[in-house]
């Protein structure tokens, strides 16, 4: 049911079961997937993607213009992939032409009210963002993170699966899957044992990522010389192989 007070443009796509609220506005160039509902007084900007089963509540800005001094109002684009949750005020802008030209968020997240999604961000799938969350832009967060409410995550930060960040961090470097961070700056506390078990993740694959843990930031290694040891010490397990090549690559630092 489409409320007689929304403003669709014509050029939308809407699936026939989509529901839109009082006084939202969908502009062209918008495709809204099955069993999607949008709120009252949602605004969704051009060149938004939305998959199916998607709620998005009202007040939210979905799809605006990147707040970014080097955007020249080129077509780009954002995507947000079925069954995402997104709540009161949050803001999530496309992408630029100088990031890739999309931001992405995965599958099944929770955005919470006042969450605000950056340009050229990408999310993987289940992520939930707390109240007042806030990527910069050109952030990539894995697979089942958590980010609290409060939390500030600088530019270009990567964020990696099953991480945990707790309520009012500075984030400024690349945080590993599978730990808890938290604090101004944000340093590590240990894994994230329980997102871990909730996840499915077996109690063997956790008793080796303790392990990991402990070579990479306990013993006083340097980044070679804990690989080195991983590699030769800790069973190639997929989640070992992914907490390896998450550190190797980190641009920006990781967080200790």
């Amino acid at each position: 049911m489409i409320h007689p007070t929304a403003i669709i443009d014509p050029k939308a796509e809407i699936d026939d079961s989509v529901e839109v609220g009082a006084y939202s506005i969908i502009k062209n160039n918008v495709r809204i997937g099955k069993g999607s509902v949008i709120g009252s007084h949602v605004s969704i900007d051009p060149f938004v993607t939305i998959g199916e089963d998607c709620q998005i509540f009202q007040y939210a800005s979905v799809g605006a213009t990147p707040q970014d001094l080097k955007f020249r109002g080129e077509e780009t684009y954002l995507k947000i992939g079925r069954g995402t949750v997104i709540r009161e005020f949050a803001t999530i802008n496309r992408g630029t032409a100088g990031g890739g030209g999309i931001t992405e968020v995965g599958e099944d997240n929770f955005l919470m009210a006042y969450t605000h999604v950056a340009h050229d961000c990408k999310t993987g799938k289940r992520v939930i963002l707390a109240n007042n969350a806030t990527l910069a832009g050109h952030v990539t967060i894995g697979d089942y993170a958590t980010i609290g409410g409060l939390v500030a995550i600088h530019q270009f930060v990567r964020i990696g699966d099953f991480a945990y960040v707790g309520g009012k961090s500075a984030v400024v470097k690349d945080i590993p899957p599978y730990v808890i961070a938290a604090g101004d700056r944000a340093h590590l506390k240990g894994l994230n044992s329980v997102g871990m078990q909730r996840g499915g993740i077996s109690p063997e694959t956790v008793s080796a990522l303790k392990k990991v843990y402990r070579i990479v930031f306990r013993i006083g290694l340097t980044l070679n010389e804990a690989v080195e040891r991983l590699k030769a010490e800790v069973d190639p397990l997929p989640e070992v192989a992914n907490f390896i090549n998450f550190v190797k690559t980190s641009s920006r630092g990781l967080t200790r």
